[in-house]
């Protein structure tokens, strides 16, 4: 699959999660279908899961972002907007599909846990690793 037919397919798969959440429905996660990726690559992780919406660079100027009603976050600022500390335990939980976001009311942003879960076929362990090894890779595209 080229890159480009990827993230279409990604991005029309969040406009899709998107709407169904906005019309108050649970989106069935176990349908989705979502690339494996290396777990121990938190670039590819990226790339192929957080991209579509945040773009390249983690500025929130992905392809998808235009499609969504509140823009992603740029990601190359989460230390700079927490006392200049990158907040990794609450990157993990956004993730995971645990904490609130009022900036993406309800959970706009798919939650990549469940998913995670399937890719590493019920391995927590892999799960966790794969969050890590993303949450790693968003810490290193802090701005200075």
């Amino acid at each position: 699959m080229s890159a480009r037919k990827f993230i279409l397919t990604v991005a029309v798969i969040v406009a899709s999660a998107v709407l169904v959440m906005a019309q108050g429905q649970t989106p069935v996660v176990k349908h989705v279908p979502i690339r494996a990726t290396d777990a121990t690559s938190g670039q590819d992780m990226f790339k192929s899961y957080c991209a579509v919406c945040h773009g390249e660079n983690g500025k929130g100027n992905g392809p998808a972002a235009a499609a969504l009603k509140v823009p992603p976050t740029d990601l190359t600022t989460l230390a700079q907007k927490n006392g200049g500390k990158y907040p990794a335990l609450h990157v993990s939980s956004v993730v995971r599909g645990e904490a609130e976001l009022p900036a993406h009311g309800n959970k706009d942003m798919p939650v990549w846990g469940p998913l995670f879960l399937r890719l590493s076929q019920g391995h927590e362990a892999e799960v966790q690793q794969r969050i890590a090894n993303l949450n790693q890779y968003v810490e290193s595209i802090q701005g200075k």
